[in-house]
């Protein structure tokens, strides 16, 4: 799979999930890309696309609700940010992304 195939593929496969549960690919179109760029390499060596920004344990219950989108595993703490963590996803209404908090776990009820 090539970089910018696998971009592609990933985005037409993960669009139709992510507008069900109300959000969209981010307005950033530069983070977009590098997010999706770094889904393709994580994909290529592990098979699944785990989220960029969350460090694998080695663990398979805990790696597996870091597979993207993971956003219904973690919906209660993205619903409060109105964004995932690595930002590739935000709800529908965001314009400016820039704008959102992140949120640490520890800290959402």
């Amino acid at each position: 799979m090539d970089m910018e195939g696998g971009k592609r593929a990933l985005r037409e496969q993960w669009e139709p999930i992510v507008n069900a549960l109300g959000y969209k690919f981010t307005p950033d179109e530069e983070l977009a890309d590098f997010c999706l760029e770094q889904e393709v390499v994580l994909y290529r060596k592990h098979g699944i696309p785990f989220c960029p920004c969350q460090g694998l344990t080695g663990e398979r219950d805990h790696d597996m609700h870091i597979v993207c989108p993971c956003i219904p595993w973690h919906r209660e703490h993205f619903d409060k940010m109105r964004r995932c963590w690595c930002g590739l996803f935000v709800h529908q209404d965001v314009t400016d992304p820039d704008t959102l908090p992140q949120i640490p776990v520890g800290e959402v009820d």
